[in-house]
């Protein structure tokens, strides 16, 4: 019954809305077979070696999921004979746990409930895996009466790389941190600073990419409880993308003196120490680093989460002054929910992207191209 061979599945991509074109030119980058960008995510093809390495290599995902089969279903008693017959051993660990959930849409199968109890029971007899929480997570989703089977390969979100334990106020996930930088041009070949730092996510994540360090390379993954998965295999990929060396610096610069050290513990775990420099500055003693220009990246407070609007008005105008008086030649990237504090910066912005969802609210990224 299974719909899909082995080396030729439908992976997805998940990420937040509005950067799925950012995560499809990822992914393109990184050589997956024609990732396209879908509402929610991008969708790309390959094996299951494939989806390992999505997982591994790719920062912009929030969860890699892989469609793994389906079948035509109208109602409950044809999916749970379907579901018996469906070929579980092939992805499936009898002895470790499996959680399912169900979405039905349009279909003549649309009780939920149901449906996931039926496939639940399927999988519990016929294969003798037990069934609730901790477990590979299968999603089973019924639209217009055709069933199809996924499994969440990543388990834990993708933004957890493994590196960041000390967090401050209002803290980037490093998976939209990684598609910001993208968005503003950023490769890994220049320098990068965040006057703003926090924890100091910016800053490690690209000074990560600069020293070719693959983001999960300290976690684990749902895929490795999977009867499909080669441990051998898996650590020789690893071994495959362990870095390269690089003499480029990074800085991270924060009035908060208390964030200072958790930045530099969050660097020492990512092992980019060389890399960054991290210290207790205040916007107004910024000044350039020396050599050739980079990219000045910065999510500061926009009012949603951290006080009140009105009093960040002088702090961006404050901001908006120092990049063009000291910052010439560099490119800026600003991240806030408030267009009017953008506005306050006077800086010639391009086009603001589309909108991001972050802490429960929309943020824009607002990028200039090099100074004059």
């Amino acid at each position: 019954m299974n719909s899909e061979t082995p080396t030729d599945m439908e992976i997805f991509l998940a990420c937040a809305p509005g950067l799925e074109p950012v995560l499809a030119e990822e992914a393109r980058d990184a050589g997956f077979a024609a990732p396209r960008a879908v509402p929610g995510g991008v969708t790309t093809r390959g094996d299951w070696p494939e989806v390992w390495r999505a997982n591994l290599v790719l920062r912009g995902p929030s969860r890699v999921l892989v469609r793994i089969g389906g079948f035509p279903a109208v109602h409950l008693s044809q999916l749970d004979k379907s579901s018996r017959k469906f070929d579980w051993g092939a992805v499936l660990r009898p002895e470790l746990p499996v959680k399912v959930e169900a979405n039905c849409i349009k279909s003549k199968i649309y009780h939920e409930g149901a449906a996931q109890e039926r496939v639940a029971r399927a999988i519990s007899e016929e294969l003798g895996a037990p069934i609730g929480e901790g477990g590979v997570r299968l999603m089973v989703r019924i639209e217009s009466n055709l069933v199809t089977f996924s499994l969440d390969t990543s388990g834990v979100l993708l933004h957890k790389r493994g590196h960041k334990q000390a967090v401050g106020k209002a803290p980037m996930r490093e998976t939209l941190a990684a598609l910001f930088l993208r968005q503003c041009g950023y490769t890994g070949t220049e320098t990068v600073l965040d006057p703003m730092c926090g924890s100091g996510t910016f800053v490690i994540e690209a000074a990560e990419i600069a020293s070719g360090l693959a983001p999960g390379r300290s976690r684990g993954f749902a895929f490795e409880t999977l009867a499909s998965f080669d441990p051998a295999a898996w650590e020789a990929m690893k071994a495959a993308h362990s870095g390269r060396a690089s003499d480029l610096r990074f800085f991270g610069f924060d009035r908060d003196q208390g964030v200072i050290p958790m930045a530099r513990a969050n660097a020492e775990r990512a092992r980019v120490t060389q890399l960054t420099t991290f210290d207790c500055r205040a916007m107004a003693q910024l000044e350039r680093p020396d050599g050739a220009p980079g990219l000045v990246m910065v999510n500061p407070p926009y009012g949603g989460r951290i006080g009140q609007k009105s009093p960040l008005f002088g702090l961006y105008t404050a901001m908006g002054e120092v990049f063009r008086t000291r910052f010439r030649g560099w490119r800026v990237g600003i991240v806030t929910s408030e267009p009017g504090l953008a506005k306050a910066m006077r800086l010639p912005f391009l086009p603001a992207s589309a909108p991001v969802e972050h802490g429960g609210l929309k943020v824009r990224l607002y990028r200039t191209e090099a100074l004059r």
